[in-house]
This record gives structure tokens, C-alpha cells and sequence, in this order.
């Protein structure tokens, strides 16, 4: 089944869309101070597609984290501007109410994903979105806003009668997912390295040595986001849409382990995947691209039966409470 574009645009997405557009009208001028709550608050949203839109100005080299807290329009010199942000600096008015619209299905989301990617460890399940509408005291479309979310990055689909049902995440299909990731990651990995800035870069290494440095004493929320700089935030500068459009049906993977490691399943005694992290970074900033690519692609590789165990463990471990919405 076709899937609308527009339907199952990241929010994020529009805010990076705003806040890159009102930087380059000159409306958010050089030097001003961007925070996430504050953002948070003008857009009416949560916090994280704020995190992730910033970080995205971010790899564009719009904004630059300074030595205060949260970013700053421009490059290194410019005056720090700590203003109080309105909303016709980010030509709000138009938007709003479309954007407040979009959010509504974010107050419910992070509570069914990690939900619907439990159960797809055990199995294929229908999930009922009227049911869904109702646990949670929402109308339908904001139900059915989820579950497309959920279907574009393959936790969920359609059945042969127009059903939605969860993904059975089993062990061919881990294996399928790993496959795809294992060709495509390194290759959009390659198009896009070369437009990121360096700084940009060197930033995220220092937050992966920073965190390999205090580990285990990390958050789940920390290796996420982790996580999302190399697989996610990297490959979205990639010039080829219709590839990214394909790893994005491989996110449950990712989505499998925010939710799992330091939460259902205690961190290992090693650091999963930090080293490796770094070692892709610092081929990058050396300018060995090819090099890079390689070690994504092993990284890739190795991850997979990693991935597998955990699982094991947490089908031994985990029994999905009953939920009025799956069947």
C-alpha cells in the first residue's frame, strides 16, 4: 500500500523547515540563542522533534552549539543574542494552527510505539485503531496519524482487508532488515559525509568519547540519540530521497533497541557500539571516506547477531500486558 508523503512528513521536519526558513530571511538573525523549551513552546510541541530539527540546522551549518547552553544562528564571532523568541520571528501566524493540528498525535505516540515494538517481538497482531482512539481518548485521525507514522517506518501495515496489523519483527525478518541496512547505510553514508560540516562531525565523536567515558552511567535516552547521530541524522543529508525512504522502513531496529537497552534489558558490561561509532567518525574527519564506509558496513554487520540475542532475552524475560486496542 502507498503511502502519502505529506501524510507521514516527521514533524521535525517542519520545524527544521520554519526555523531554516526564518534564518535565512533573516528573521532569526546571527547570533541568536536557540533552546529547545522555549522552541518546544512556540511550536506546541514536545521537546524531541525540536532536538532532532536543531540538530539538523545543525548539519546543515546554520546553527553551532557555542559554550553556553542550546545553539546559536551563524558561525563562530557573531554577538550571542539571548532574546525571548515571538512567534512572528518565525512567521508563525500562518502556520499554526496546522502545526498545532500535526502534533496532536505526539501527546500518544511514544506510548504506542514502544508498545506496538514489543508485540512485534512476538508475533503478527491486529491492531484495532477505533479501540486505539479510545484508550487514549482521541478521535481517529489522530489514531490513524500514528499507525501511518508506525507504517512508514515498517512496524505496521494494512492486511488484505484494509486491517492494520503489527509486523511480526522474527528472526527472518531481522535478518532481511540488517540486510538491507548493511547495503544501503554505508552507500548514503558515502553521498552525504562530504557535505556535513567537519564541526558537525567532530561534535558528535566528542558526545560518543564523552558518553563512552561515563559508561555504563548512560541513559537510554543518551545511546538513542546516540544512535540517531550516525544511522539518522548523517544519512538525511544523503541527496538520494527515495534511498532514505527506504532505510526508514528498516527504523524498527533502532526503535527496537531505544526501547530495549537500559530499559527491559540491562546495558552489557562492554559499550555496545560507541568504539565503533567513533571509528567511522574518525576515518570521516580524516578524510578516508572509503574507510569510513567500510566500517558503517562492519558495524552494520556485527550488530545484527546482537540484536538477535537481545531479543532471545527479552521474549525470555517480557510478557506484553493486554492492551484493549491489540488483537
Amino acid at each position: 500500500m502507498g503511502v502519502d508523503h505529506m501524510d507521514v512528513e516527521p514533524i521535525y521536519t517542519r520545524i527544521y523547515e520554519i526555523l531554516e526558513r526564518s534564518i535565512q530571511d533573516g528573521r532569526l538573525a546571527e547570533g541568536t540563542v536557540l533552546l529547545e523549551s522555549p522552541l518546544a513552546e512556540l511550536f506546541g510541541s514536545s521537546r524531541a522533534p525540536v532536538r532532532k530539527a536543531l540538530m539538523q540546522l545543525q548539519t546543515a551549518g546554520l546553527i553551532r552549539r557555542f559554550e553556553g547552553r542550546g545553539f546559536m544562528v551563524g558561525s563562530e564571532g557573531a554577538e550571542i543574542r539571548r532574546i525571548d523568541l515571538q512567534p512572528e520571528m518565525l512567521d508563525l501566524s500562518a502556520e499554526q494552527a496546522l502545526l498545532r493540528k500535526s502534533f496532536a498525535w505526539e501527546g500518544i505516540y511514544e506510548d504506542v510505539e514502544r508498545t506496538i515494538i514489543y508485540r512485534s517481538a512476538f508475533g503478527r497482531f491486529r491492531v484495532n485503531e477505533l479501540e486505539l482512539a479510545r484508550h487514549f481518548n482521541v478521535g481517529r485521525t489522530v489514531a490513524r496519524d500514528v499507525l501511518t507514522r508506525l507504517e512508514a517506518m515498517g512496524m505496521v501495515e494494512k492486511d488484505e482487508r484494509n486491517r492494520w496489523v503489527i509486523v511480526a519483527l522474527d528472526h527472518r525478518r531481522l535478518i532481511n532488515l540488517y540486510e538491507i541496512r548493511e547495503q544501503l547505510e554505508p552507500f548514503a553514508f558515502g553521498r552525504s559525509v562530504r557535505s556535513i560540516n567537519p564541526a558537525v562531525l567532530r561534535c558528535m565523536r566528542e558526545r560518543l568519547q564523552a558518553r563512552l567515558a561515563s559508561y555504563p552511567n548512560v541513559s537510554a535516552r543518551e545511546m538513542d540519540d546516540l544512535e540517531f547521530d550516525l544511522h539518522v541524522r548523517c544519512l538525511s543529508a544523503c541527496p538520494n530521497t527515495e534511498l532514505l525512504d527506504m532505510l526508514q522502513r528498516t527504523r524498527s531496529v533502532l526503535t527496537l533497541g531505544k526501547h530495549l537497552l537500559g530499559v527491559e534489558i540491562a546495558l552489557p558490561e562492554y559499550e555496545p557500539f560507541m568504539a565503533e561509532h567513533i571509528a567511522v567518525f574518525d576515518a570521516a574527519l580524516s578524510g578516508q571516506v572509503e574507510d569510513a564506509v567500510e566500517m558503517l558496513r562492519h558495524h552494520i554487520r556485527v550488530s545484527g547477531p546482537k540484536m538477535e540475542q537481545r531479543l532471545i532475552l527479552f521474549r525470555g524475560s517480557f510478557t506484553p500486558p493486554p492492551m484493549s486496542y491489540i488483537e
